[in-house]
């Protein structure tokens, strides 16, 4: 397993502190999550499988068809 230090200001690292407290976890364990979920950039299998499972739901064009115009835009 990798280690990574990095450098926060104090006030930073009192958040950090105060909410993985809260959180009941661990600084490593949060910050690991955070990296996580932002380098996952792709559905998962499950929600890749219900594409197309709504047979019965309206169009792009059917549901802009409701909405009305816009209101025209001023200049600046």
């Amino acid at each position: 397993m990798a280690q990574v230090t990095i450098y926060l200001d104090d006030a930073l690292a009192e958040q950090m502190r105060s909410t993985v407290k809260a959180k009941k976890s661990s600084q490593s364990r949060w910050i690991s999550g955070l990296i996580k979920q932002a380098l996952s950039d792709e559905w998962s299998p499950q929600i890749v499988a219900l594409a197309g499972s709504w047979q019965d739901f309206p169009s792009l064009t059917e549901i802009r068809a409701s909405m009305g115009e816009d209101s025209e835009r001023e200049s600046l």
